[in-house]
């Protein structure tokens, strides 16, 4: 599921801790148009190999972040949908239950709704695909904690669906200081055969060893990006299946043409890849490819 933005521009209320982003000195009519042309364009690109995808309108209340998705809503094969707590007030605009209608007349089966979004009352954030990254295959979900990801909120997830949890702090580099990355989903991605992540970004030694172990006991073949090559938004990706069963790993063109030769080899080995041009999201929202897709898991009626 993919939302085509209205009003899309920098949000300076998320601006405050995503260090990605950045203003255009551009009107902002003009960054909106922008940004639906990438947006429309990375939805051919998706459609044309057999991605299905399924394009919601924004409805224009003020929600300049409303393109990605996967912060506020995400769809389990169990046919629960959760919903989240979200960091920044106009983020919480974005909440569309008549999104649910939509899927239900596209077949999907929701059997219930995990709302944790009463945590926003306390000051507690879990900020869905984008903090957790799940491993679906063997059951666990990795979270990067932050303003934006909260521990305890993070094990009730786990606790409710049956996760194991891996946490750790990762950091980047801000005007000379170590500040906490946002997202999970900017340093890391989750693939069935392999992993990218920007281990780097992972200061405590402790943390980082645990990290990999798990990795590499679930058989994960570990690919490595530099913060740099974080920063070109490489580790904002996303495993999804086009057609006869083909695996892709989709990724911004900026992603793709920073990675060097052995990284594309190593993922290439275990899929093909698919990347589109998303400089003027990449630059004003702060995410990327991965953040514009909410995977849809549930079962159909």
């Amino acid at each position: 599921m993919m939302i085509r933005p209205v009003a899309f521009r920098m949000n300076e209320q998320t601006a405050v801790n995503n260090y990605f982003q950045e203003d255009l000195d551009v009107n902002e009519t003009i960054i909106n148009q922008r940004a639906q042309q990438e947006f429309d364009d990375f939805v051919e690109v998706l459609r044309a190999h057999g991605v299905q995808v399924i394009v919601i309108q924004d409805k224009g209340n003020d929600t300049p972040d409303s393109i990605f998705p996967n912060n506020w809503i995400s769809f389990h094969d169990s046919g629960t949908v959760a919903m989240y707590p979200m960091f920044a007030e106009n983020r919480r605009r974005e909440r569309r239950e008549d999104i649910l209608d939509v899927l239900e007349e596209q077949g999907f089966k929701i059997n219930h709704v995990m709302d944790y979004t009463a945590a926003e009352e306390h000051g507690v954030f879990l900020e869905g695909t984008g903090s957790i990254l799940k491993d679906r295959v063997h059951q666990k979900a990795y979270c990067a904690l932050s303003e934006r990801a909260h521990e305890e909120l993070f094990i009730e997830f786990c606790e409710d669906f049956d996760c194991f949890p891996v946490l750790f702090t990762a950091n980047q580099t801000v005007d000379g200081k170590r500040l906490p990355i946002y997202h999970t989903n900017v340093m890391m991605a989750m693939a069935e055969h392999f992993a990218i992540i920007c281990v780097d970004s992972i200061d405590d030694k402790k943390e980082r060893k645990n990290v990999l172990d798990h990795l590499r006991k679930d058989g994960k073949e570990i690919i490595t990006i530099t913060e740099e090559q974080m920063h070109h938004f490489a580790g904002n990706m996303l495993q999804v299946i086009g057609t006869n069963e083909t695996r892709y790993m989709v990724m911004s063109s900026a992603a793709y043409h920073c990675l060097k030769e052995d990284q594309l080899a190593a993922i290439t080995k275990h899929c093909a890849i698919l990347h589109s041009s998303l400089e003027t999201i990449e630059t004003c929202g702060g995410g990327s490819a991965r953040c514009m897709m909410a995977e849809v898991f549930l079962p159909r009626a």
